[in-house]
């Protein structure tokens, strides 16, 4: 008898036999062909379907006790799955084995790509698990440095000092210690930093600190208490924003640079950075003063339409405290990661304003939005003010 090559077959029929009597396993698979014969045409005759590897070798499985055999039957197919369910109803129709009566019930008919399937997906598992392991983080390595790359060239030189690209044209700048710092902020996305270079303030930041608000962003060390110092002698300096205590903004990652220009303070308040709890050390009079809360100015948010031209071209968002003053200015790709850490009172952005955006202003707090354009499927703006360059959106 042919046998099908197993990786044609495609089920597996298996059926117990119960037989009133003593048989071989010849006996059984002699009564399978023979009472099949004819019931089906010649197209599903057993025989010839085993002959031409359709229907592989039925395996049979007897044991004898006490005058009865009982046993198990297989029968691999690689026919269809109609085909093969007929083939298994026509195995029950066997009601005789020699010349004792039998019976034949299939319990079951099973798909035999199912181990190649798992073997399939263990084997999958494992390439996966390599790929993450291995592969990936060489990827990850590769965008790093292209963005490390992209980022170097982003850095400029402005007056002779390492600033970012938007220092020029931006109304506020941050003024930072070094080169490394413009670096760090520029991996924000925040373009407008200033390296003062050290203690020995250059007449350009004292120019630019004249004609933009200035915010110094130093060390939570004593060399930044000594910037800080040399800074408010020589230039107008209008918030104080410090890293963590021992910690310097080279070495800090995006949401602890954005939380600490989030709480920048009023330079008046910060003296040499001391501030604890709303009270701020006063190192020239050797006292403790309390700090006075300033109130919030009432803000027309149709007054920064005209700062959407600031920003018109470039891609990019200013992001506004209460009093007008800028935040921060970033991308229009890590605006929404943004407002995740800092919580702006007003945005002026060169882009569209949608429904994705509306969400993160609100979850931030966010009073005003002033773009280009909006997305026409604009549902709800959750009370916050969108303003565009042709129309506004009433609060809704």
């Amino acid at each position: 008898m042919a046998k099908a090559p197993a990786d044609t077959i495609k089920y597996n029929v298996y059926a117990e036999i119960t037989i009133d009597g003593v048989v071989e396993k010849p006996d059984v698979v002699g009564a399978l062909f023979g009472q099949s014969e004819g019931l089906l045409g010649e197209e599903l005759e057993l025989r010839d379907l085993q002959k031409t590897g359709r229907i592989g070798r039925i395996e049979v499985d007897i044991k004898t006790k006490a005058g009865k055999s009982t046993g198990t039957v297989i029968v691999p197919s690689s026919l269809d799955m109609v085909e093969t369910s007929i083939i298994a109803a026509t195995i029950e129709t066997v009601d005789r084995v020699g010349p004792c009566n039998a019976h034949i019930r299939v319990t079951n008919v099973v798909d035999a790509r199912n181990s190649k399937r798992k073997l399939m997906a263990e084997r999958a598992k494992e390439i996966l698990k390599k790929l993450m392991h291995e592969e990936i983080p060489e990827s990850m390595e590769l965008v790093e440095e292209v963005r490390k790359s992209v980022q170097l060239s982003e850095i400029t030189i402005y007056k002779g000092l390492p600033a970012g690209p938007a220092v020029e044209e931006s109304d506020s700048i941050i003024l930072v210690e070094g080169r490394a710092d413009v670096l760090a902020l520029l991996r924000c996305g925040i373009k407008n930093a200033v390296a003062v270079g050290g203690t020995n303030i250059p007449k350009t930041v004292a120019e630019l600190s004249r004609s933009k608000t200035a915010i110094a962003f130093l060390d939570g060390d004593r060399g930044g208490d000594i910037i800080l110092k040399e800074l408010t002698q020589t230039s107008d300096i209008d918030f104080v924003a410090r890293a963590p205590p021992g910690k310097e903004v080279e070495d800090l990652g995006k949401k602890e640079i954005i939380m600490a220009l989030r709480k920048k303070i009023p330079t008046d308040q910060a003296r040499n950075g001391q501030g604890r709890k709303g009270e701020f050390k006063d190192e020239w009079k050797g006292e403790f003063k309390e700090a006075v809360e300033p109130q919030e100015p009432e803000v027309n948010p149709q007054d920064l339409m005209p700062e959407l031209a600031s920003v018109k071209g470039r891609l990019n968002a200013k992001l506004y405290d209460r009093e007008r003053k800028v935040i921060a200015e970033v991308e229009i790709k890590d605006l929404i990661n943004t407002l995740g850490t800092v919580q702006p009172a007003y945005i002026v952005l060169d882009g569209i304003i949608t429904q994705r955006l509306v969400d993160a202003a609100s979850r931030a707090q966010v009073k005003a939005l002033i773009g280009v354009n909006t997305a026409s499927d604009i549902k709800s703006t959750y009370g916050i003010t969108v303003l565009t360059e042709g129309q506004d959106i009433p609060r809704v």
